[in-house]
């Protein structure tokens, strides 16, 4: 991370800064009156991403890659979507409706089978275990997609998601959490009156600068970056608030804390936040699989389909990826508890737009689904072929110390056939 950059004066920060109605004195990154035609610009060159992240792991069998009749196949049955030759799960009619969007990979065969370490590894293409704190994929995109002279934060999520944050990437890109219901965090809100808060900023920076300039280390950049993003997200929480508009919504996405979390991304996405990943519970089905997968389901379906509509409708998909996975899949024998556990050898993720063709599967598993049958994609592939579709070089070259170190791993490839 570099820290040569010097830091304000006192003087130069009062140059700088911009003046609200109330008096308040913020840093002048765009300003609100700007923070709309910013935003309207990073939407018109760069693409936007939605990750739909299924914490614990969805069952592939019990969704994308049926194996009705087989041993294997459970209690659920498939009905045929939109497009020929793929079949969904009899719980997930709206997304086999929209089936022509959704480019199916039924052949993931990865490396890491445990919560923690395939999380980490789903979210930035590594293994947990290397020395080298890597990029979650929504700092990536929110580095390279995102605009730096918004108001708003690059990189949102809310739900379980990821555990890696910005890694090397720095603080800058550090995800920016709300909770399930699309809360702020409390630091959103000012404590102050308008006066006094522009007095404690601008005390607080001059302070900051003085002890930044001989204290260099990550934590204390953390704190500082940490602080300059609250009272940016003054000026701009507004775009948060989806209150007005969720209760016209609220019957097409399901009115859950997913659903609603799933319109709040498209209303963030339309806002200019190049990214914002969203988590639905309770996918760790070890017991009990098909009451798990039949609740989850009739969640996720309403949706995630209402998403990919209200996104095509107003002619976005093309410029935003969405993405469907967890960090493993589920077994395809049913254990003694009636519950499937991890599985890693031949599984699905999903994407649609961005770049992405749809209506397509890609990849096999065998018969039961027990070994992938034809093209098995790794997590480097993946994360190749997703950046690629967002305009972002895969292959990009960074340095953690003097170490180099690229956002894929060597042998990485795209899979052209999706792009």
């Amino acid at each position: 991370m570099n820290h040569t950059q010097s830091h304000l004066s006192r003087r130069a920060f009062i140059k700088g800064a911009a003046v609200t109605g109330g008096g308040l004195v913020l840093p002048n990154w765009g300003g609100l009156a700007h923070a709309r035609s910013a935003a309207e610009q990073v939407t018109k060159n760069k693409k936007r991403c939605i990750l739909l992240w299924m914490n614990g792991g969805a069952s592939q069998i019990d969704t994308f890659d049926m194996k009705p009749g087989r041993p294997t196949g459970g209690l659920f049955r498939p009905v045929q979507s939109k497009v020929n030759g793929l079949q969904v799960c009899e719980y997930l009619p709206k997304m086999g409706a929209v089936a022509d969007k959704l480019a199916v990979i039924r052949s993931m065969k990865t490396a890491s089978p445990d919560h923690p370490d395939g999380i980490y590894h789903m979210h930035t293409c590594y293994k947990m275990n290397e020395r080298t704190p890597h990029p979650e994929i929504g700092a990536v995109i929110a580095k390279y997609n995102g605009n730096p002279d918004s108001d708003l934060p690059s990189f949102v999520r809310t739900g379980s998601t990821g555990n890696g944050g910005a890694g090397y990437l720095g603080p800058k890109y550090e995800p920016f959490g709300i909770d399930r219901t699309g809360r702020l965090p409390y630091f959103s809100s000012p404590y102050l009156k308008d006066e006094d808060e522009k007095k404690r900023a601008d005390l607080f920076r001059v302070v900051e600068d003085e002890f930044g300039a001989d204290h260099k280390a990550e934590p204390f950049e953390s704190h500082r970056t940490a602080k300059e993003r609250a009272w940016r997200l003054l000026r701009a929480k507004g775009a948060f608030d989806i209150s007005k508009d969720w209760p016209k919504a609220k019957d097409r996405y399901g009115d859950t804390e997913f659903g609603r979390s799933c319109f709040m991304a498209k209303k963030l996405i339309e806002a200019g936040i190049p990214f914002v990943e969203v988590g639905q519970e309770n996918y760790d089905s070890h017991g009990d699989n098909f009451v798990v997968h039949k609740a989850c389901m009739q969640v996720l379906d309403p949706a995630w389909s209402a998403l990919l509509t209200d996104l095509a409708d107003n002619g976005q998909l093309d410029d935003t990826l969405v993405i469907w996975m967890g960090e493993v899949g589920r077994t395809p024998g049913i254990n003694n508890r009636a519950g499937r556990d991890h599985f890693i050898s031949a599984w699905t993720v999903v994407l649609s737009g961005g770049g992405i063709k749809g209506g397509q599967v890609y990849g096999a598993s065998d018969i039961d689904g027990k070994t992938v049958k034809d093209k098995p994609v790794s997590e480097g592939d993946l994360f190749a072929t997703i950046y690629s579709a967002l305009g972002i070089d895969h292959r990009k070259k960074h340095y953690w110390g003097v170490r180099p170190i690229w956002l894929t791993p060597e042998g990485a490839k795209p899979i052209k056939e999706l792009l």
